[in-house]
């Protein structure tokens, strides 16, 4: 089984890599990960065996480098995503598939169009925060570092129209202050603002992906001290009295 790791020089600012290498750790041996370069000819392009493509968190600087590293293959991907190829975008990796990036100046950085979003930056204010919310019947929590925030354009001409939510806001914002929805899911294209390890923090979900991706009765790595960890975090998120920004 094959994981697409795009871009790992510049996509990985608060530790995202380490979800590939929790999952690669806990599949002892049945995943082969692929890293692509900014240079590289993606593996993507022309292998149709993928298991999952992941992307996570990169500077402003990189989001253009990441743009134009995929702007030549984006019918491709536009066709990855209707036949169901499993993708899964962390942190601001998700803006570069909107219509654009509007900067503070109001100019726009014209992104890769597959869906109906936007992001607005704004470099002054970051909004950090803790997070809790749900994947179905499931408490996910995570936390937020970001510049920028998202929103539908229910107006766009986008290659799909707008996505459901993957996640639903308990505590901490969704993808912007006005909305629970959190992250969003197209078929099995999945894209959330929360970063870093998401899955060792959130073991429950580790074994969703695991399942996701094909590998049903693969249990997570250090599973009953993840689990510790992760219901003792939601027991805490969940205190009234535990501010969520900072």
């Amino acid at each position: 089984m094959k994981i697409e790791v795009l871009f790992p020089e510049i996509c990985n600012l608060y530790a995202d890599l380490q979800n590939i290498e929790y999952l690669r750790r806990s599949a002892k041996g049945s995943i082969e990960v692929i890293d692509t370069g900014l240079r590289d000819r993606p593996a993507f392009a022309d292998s149709d065996d993928i298991a999952l493509i992941y992307m996570g968190s990169t500077t402003e600087s990189g989001q253009l480098r990441v743009i134009e590293a995929l702007r030549p293959y984006k019918q491709r991907l536009a066709g990855l995503i209707r036949s169901g190829q499993a993708f899964l975008m962390t942190g601001n990796a998700m803006e570069v598939f909107g219509e654009y990036i509007q900067d503070e100046d109001k100019s726009r950085i014209e992104c890769l169009g597959l869906f109906p979003t936007f992001a607005v930056r704004d470099m002054m204010n970051r909004y950090n925060s803790l997070w809790i919310g749900q994947f179905k019947d499931i408490d996910v929590v995570g936390f937020k570092s970001q510049f920028t925030q998202t929103y539908f354009d229910d107006n766009g001409n986008t290659e799909f129209g707008r996505p459901a939510a993957l996640f639903t806001a308990e505590r901490g914002d969704g993808i912007n202050p006005g909305t629970r929805e959190e992250g969003y899911r197209c078929g099995n294209f999945l894209a959330t603002y929360l970063l870093g390890p998401l899955f060792i923090t959130n073991p429950k979900l580790t074994r969703k992906a695991l399942e996701w991706i094909g590998l049903p009765s693969c249990e997570p790595l250090f599973e009953k001290e993840s689990m510790e960890s992760y219901e003792k975090r939601v027991r805490e998120f969940r205190q009234p009295e535990r501010g969520f920004t900072y």
